[in-house]
């Protein structure tokens, strides 16, 4: 009789285990498969933005500069002495004002960077003390300037404050007093 309930006690462990060792393997298969899932989405979410990045290099790569198009300062001329708070007007040919936030044919807004020169044509413009955003439209702003020599470069961008390139800027120098 000692050894029959031995027998179950023995039978009943081992039944016991084999259902540890399953639920275990169910839970690691159900941790692999939770695993592979998040980085599937990973994986995807990855290639949707790459493609909206492309999609949007395309986009302001159609964006096509008209011939004649340009950007000046309307009321400073290089090599002006000017006092702080420095008064600009910009002056725009070929092309209109529009506020950032869209893309649009034949639209944009001003930049202007401080001792800088003109942006690569694509590249965001960057935002600091150096490169002031226009993207409400403004066409005049005052700006406080430190004395001494100092250029200006006038930079128009698309509606993402993507840089037009050298052909939609202008560099000048001015002596702040």
């Amino acid at each position: 009789m000692k050894i029959n309930r031995l027998y179950s006690i023995l039978i009943a462990f081992l039944f016991t285990l084999a259902a540890c060792n399953q639920a275990q393997d169910n839970n690691s298969n159900e941790a692999e498969a939770d695993n592979q899932e998040v980085q599937e989405q990973v994986s995807e979410k990855e290639e949707a933005e790459e493609v909206m990045e492309e999609e949007m290099e395309e986009i302001s790569e159609q964006l096509s500069i008209p011939e004649g198009a340009r950007v000046f300062f309307s009321n400073i001329k290089d090599g002006e002495t000017v006092a702080s708070p420095v008064h600009l007007e910009f002056g725009l040919e070929g092309m209109e004002i529009e506020p950032a936030g869209k893309l649009t044919q034949g639209m944009g807004h001003h930049h202007v960077i401080i001792d800088g020169s003109s942006i690569e044509r694509g590249t965001v413009v960057p935002t600091d003390e150096n490169n002031i955003h226009f993207g409400k439209g403004q066409t005049e702003a005052d700006i406080e300037m430190e004395a001494g020599e100092h250029t200006l470069t006038m930079q128009f961008a698309d509606g993402l404050h993507q840089s037009y390139g050298e052909q939609m800027s202008v560099t000048i120098t001015v002596i702040v007093e």
